[in-house]
């Protein structure tokens, strides 16, 4: 798992083009203020290690937000932080799994809609911690 985390005073994206056949449809536009936003990528390997991986991920991200006392989070799918790439199915396991632990902690999630493009933009804060990259 491969994991950039941006603390965002504000983040907007807005579906552009579906990628994968086998999601839903979806068009989102939203802009979330004052959140993390994580581009991630799950790994083939993770599977091997998948709830370690979930355990890794919902702390490093807990750990951010508490930085910056927040408690929004925006999840992204970015397939480009490694040669090696996990299933669809694994990642949206990962992420369901991800997504239902940061939310029983009263985490607001809000998540691109995986399998499609999205266009953004995105206001990052200047402090060195509003940008981290993990790999596990």
């Amino acid at each position: 798992m491969r994991l950039i985390l941006y603390y965002a005073p504000s983040f907007w994206f807005k579906t552009y083009k579906k990628i994968l056949d086998e999601v839903p449809d979806s068009e989102m536009e939203e802009t979330v203020e004052n959140a993390v936003v994580v581009f991630y990528q799950a790994e083939e390997e993770d599977s091997e290690k998948k709830s370690s991986v979930i355990s890794k991920f919902v702390k490093n991200v807990k750990w951010v937000a508490g930085k910056f006392n927040t408690k929004r989070i925006v999840l992204h799918s970015f397939s480009h932080l490694s040669m090696s790439k996990a299933s669809p199915k694994l990642t949206d396991e990962i992420i369901t799994d991800v997504k239902e632990r940061l939310s029983r902690t009263g985490y607001a999630i809000t998540e691109t809609p995986f399998g499609y493009l999205n266009e953004w933009k995105m206001h990052v804060a200047g402090e060195s911690l509003a940008k981290v990259f993990k790999e596990f």
